[in-house]
């Protein structure tokens, strides 16, 4: 029986694009629920500019309030020095950095080349080791890009290999845009892994085209051990009108549990962590296996 990691992403990329205000305590709660309900890993706030992000502008205040379970990751998203020195100074032990894999996307969404990203980068993975914490690297748009469209799998190495080198002890593969099918999903994995070690690669797949869990099988097979999902598939997918965004860490433990591998999560409190905050934000229970534990539960 193997077991299997899964990183909870919905505090920080199921929120940020919730059009109205999440208070500070719900996130606070929320992050703490989780925890509690055997999540190893719960990605809790983003320390970037309010500006862009108004709805991560309580990072500090979210971090410095949590109540840290041990054995427990809380990472956070530091794109740059000036993030990363405040995480720092919030107590964070862990921070994520973005690159993207398409050149398109890179300039869209931070204003600069693959390379020139990737070179910002290095200060905050130095600093990170000077100081004992942990960086987490993640790559978007792997299996397509909303301005590209494919995206070739050995691009997609090049970026990872270049976040692992620069010290990055995992990286996380992002189908930003759910657009990847198990073929092109198996195609991108063996690219990576001839570059970075298999055990070092996460999955991030977003469930757009509904393609998400299959993409998660199939990365299974090919030896991926660490999966980023988000309760009650929180988090919209800004470049697809009234897509959906991350795929359902429910759905992810209902399937993992059918294929008997361990991942230490409580799946009926994660219905009931799901039901919460779906009712709390007024939007429809995103997770197929949630509704149907639920219901059956009436």
């Amino acid at each position: 029986m193997t077991a299997v990691r899964i990183v909870e992403v919905g505090p920080r990329d199921g929120l940020r694009n919730e059009p109205r205000e999440v208070p500070t305590a719900v996130k606070v709660e929320l992050i703490e629920r989780l925890a509690d309900a055997g999540l190893p890993a719960v990605e809790a706030t983003a320390f970037v500019s309010p500006k862009w992000v108004p709805q991560m502008a309580d990072h500090t205040e979210v971090l410095e309030r949590i109540r840290r379970k041990p054995g427990v990751d809380y990472p956070v998203l530091a794109p740059n020095l000036k993030g990363f020195e405040s995480a720092r100074g919030a107590g964070a032990t862990e921070v994520a950095i973005f690159g993207a894999a398409s050149e398109a996307f890179s300039r869209r969404n931070i204003n600069c080349s693959i390379a020139e990203s990737l070179e910002r980068f290095r200060p905050i993975t130095q600093a990170a080791g000077q100081h004992g914490i942990k960086v987490r690297g993640y790559v978007s748009c792997v299996l397509g890009c909303p301005y590209e469209g494919d995206v070739a799998p050995e691009r997609v190495a090049q970026v990872a290999q270049a976040l692992y080198e620069m010290g990055c002890y995992e990286v996380s593969l992002g189908d930003t845009i759910g657009v990847g099918t198990p073929a092109k999903t198996r195609a991108m994995i063996e690219s990576c892994a001839a570059r970075v070690p298999v055990e070092k690669l996460a999955g991030h797949y977003h469930d757009t085209y509904g393609q998400a869990l299959a993409n998660t099988y199939a990365s299974l097979e090919l030896g991926v051990r660490t999966f980023d999902a988000s309760v009650a598939g929180l988090g919209g997918c800004p470049y697809a009108a009234g897509a959906s965004g991350n795929v359902a860490t429910e759905d992810v433990v209902y399937m993992l549990n059918g294929l008997g591998v361990r991942t230490g999560v409580d799946l009926e409190r994660l219905v009931e962590i799901g039901q919460w905050i779906c009712g709390l934000l007024n939007r429809d229970y995103g997770s197929k296996a949630g509704k149907a534990i639920a219901a059956k539960r009436k």
